[in-house]
């Protein structure tokens, strides 16, 4: 994976707490620590908008495409 270097402006206080992060080892660097906050923000959000995509579905159209395809591969298997 390539990295990209990106300058950013952060709160004197933030910036404390952080330095405090990497002085007791939680992350090796400040780099490191806002690459993980980065990610961990963007995972979040994409899982929102999951939620929010699901929330968007008709359980009943749903359940009843879910017992069509079932009734069907219930038609195709062979008895054992």
């Amino acid at each position: 994976m390539r990295l990209a270097k990106v300058a950013i402006s952060i709160n004197g206080e933030t910036l404390k707490r952080l330095d405090r992060l990497v002085a007791n080892k939680v992350f090796s660097s400040r780099s490191r620590a806002v690459q993980e906050a980065i990610e961990e923000k963007l995972m979040r959000l994409e899982r929102t908008r999951f939620a929010e995509e699901c929330a968007k579905l008709n359980p009943t159209a749903e359940q009843a495409l879910a017992d069509e395809g079932v009734s069907q591969a219930l038609q195709e298997s062979p008895e054992y």
